[in-house]
């Protein structure tokens, strides 16, 4: 299975970092009909084809990802829209 794997630093404060990620889950889930849930400082998510998380380290956000087969062909697309969303919600790239 095809894995994206970002890392993004960033200079939020931790309680604003978690709000940015909480809007970001509950775009995936009206958008995509992702579910989410915390386990800590990290928001897991999932729906068929797609399983993934997202992790708040120190200044720095990490988005994972693993694609089914389905997804696979669109990879490439997938990873620039998460880079593009972390360049909005969390600054430029680094």
């Amino acid at each position: 299975m095809p894995k994206i794997d970002i890392r993004r630093p960033h200079t939020l404060p931790p309680d604003q970092a978690r709000a940015v990620v909480d809007k970001v889950a509950a775009r995936m889930r009206e958008k995509f009909d992702m579910q989410s849930q915390w386990q800590g400082d990290t928001l897991r998510f999932s729906r068929p084809g797609v399983s993934g998380a997202i992790a708040m380290v120190a200044n720095e956000v990490q988005v994972t990802a693993e694609l089914g087969l389905m997804l696979s062909p669109l990879r490439g697309m997938v990873e620039q829209e998460i880079r593009r969303k972390l360049d909005e919600y969390f600054g430029g790239s680094a």
